[in-house]
């Protein structure tokens, strides 16, 4: 495996090499190192990684991977000598920040090379702030890494994307077979929710409030903005309502300004950033649980990890109608759906729950039960087990 940021921690990435290491394959993960504090070579729940030092300056000449060749072309040699060293039989390439490197080694080498797309990166780069900046409209380039992003996705042996929305997407644009794609999601380990660990304390803090919690980045497209604006129409209902987030992002000041100027301070909790250990007790303490993403082509084709986390602990969710989150919600029954940026039917769908306890419950049981026997991270790897089953036999 291939990653281009330091390791642990990467849910996704641990998640998939311990299942491979499960089923008997040896995994070997090349990650980068900004800091040399770490050890070079060290195993990490049976994941043989290898940390490769790296200037801190090449974290921001990353976000030129792909408008000049330099972030590639430093790369390029430890890619080559790991892979050698090794002895890899299949590369597995995390997302396409390094894959340029990667697929140039591969020319030589020609592996099997299966890239793994967490998210759609070309879509989503467009909302963050350095692209964004004049500098950024006039270095950084959505459009080219698209254009590599297809490229890649037609000279890999397999393409890993996290939901059917994301598959449907890429074989329309690339031509590629749905069979030159597997479906890996985000969804949790059992361990999360058969062994919660909870914090006595957070539960008790919010036991007065009726509670609704947001876990995860707090950026503008995560639409928490109009939770905090709905608030105006929630609370004259609901008195003792509560929005809790945990979580943080570079655009905090604004979300922070835009409660104080809806006036809601004492309403809205930014929690900030908080120990994973500590979420199990966050969703506990909570009444509902959201998942208030503004619609774009990323979000339309992905999941939330967070809200795999609500619905194994029981808890309602509101989603807004972007049709990944929106079809799972619909096809399992187990929370509510609102329009995107829409105050007023958040806060309607919000109040629906508020007043029918049995059908808070009854949603909550059906995410329970949904996980269990649809979406826990045993079932969703299934696709992943037969993919390195088949090339183990045709290696040998």
């Amino acid at each position: 495996m291939i990653l281009d940021n330091p390791f642990p921690p990467d849910p996704r990435v641990e998640n998939e090499a311990v299942t491979l290491i499960q089923q008997g394959h040896e995994v070997f993960l090349y990650c980068l190192d900004y800091s040399q504090d770490q050890a070079a070579v060290e195993e990490v729940n049976g994941i043989q990684v290898r940390r490769f030092w790296v200037p801190t300056y090449l974290k921001s000449v990353s976000a030129l991977a792909y408008t000049i060749p330099y972030y590639h072309n430093y790369l390029h040699k430890s890619i080559r000598e790991f892979l050698e060293k090794e002895q890899i039989d299949v590369i597995h390439v995390h997302d396409m920040q390094i894959a340029r490197a990667v697929f140039r080694v591969n020319e030589k080498l020609k592996k099997p090379l299966v890239l793994d797309l967490h998210e759609n990166r070309p879509e989503i780069m467009k909302f963050y702030t350095h692209v964004q900046s004049g500098l950024g409209q006039l270095t950084i380039y959505p459009s080219i890494w698209k254009k590599r992003e297809f490229q890649f996705i037609r000279a890999a042996t397999k393409t890993v994307v996290v939901t059917e929305e994301a598959k449907a997407y890429y074989v329309a644009q690339t031509g590629r077979s749905p069979q030159d794609f597997i479906v890996v999601p985000n969804t949790v380990r059992k361990a999360f929710y058969q062994t919660p660990f909870i914090d006595a304390k957070i539960v008790k803090r919010y036991r007065p409030y009726f509670t609704l919690l947001y876990l995860g980045d707090t950026g503008e497209r995560r639409g928490l903005k109009t939770v905090v604006e709905a608030m105006q129409y929630i609370l004259p209902e609901i008195p003792e309502i509560r929005f809790v987030c945990v979580g943080k992002s570079k655009s905090d000041p604004q979300l922070k300004a835009y409660i104080r100027s809806m006036g809601v301070e004492e309403q809205v909790e930014m929690a900030g950033w908080q120990d994973f250990r500590l979420f199990q007790s966050y969703i506990e303490a909570s009444s509902i649980c959201v998942s208030p993403l503004h619609r774009n082509l990323h979000h339309d084709t992905t999941f939330a990890n967070k809200v795999f986390q609500y619905l194994s602990l029981r808890k309602p969710v509101i989603v807004s109608n972007c049709p990944s989150q929106e079809n799972l919600i619909h096809q399992y029954d187990c929370g509510l759906v609102f329009q995107e940026r829409d105050a007023a039917d958040f806060a309607e769908q919000v109040l629906k729950l508020y007043k029918d306890a049995p059908l808070r419950k009854r949603l909550g049981e059906n995410g329970r039960r949904m996980v269990e026997q649809h979406m826990n991270w045993d079932i969703s790897s299934t696709q992943l087990n037969a993919l390195y089953r088949d090339f183990a036999q045709k290696i040998g």
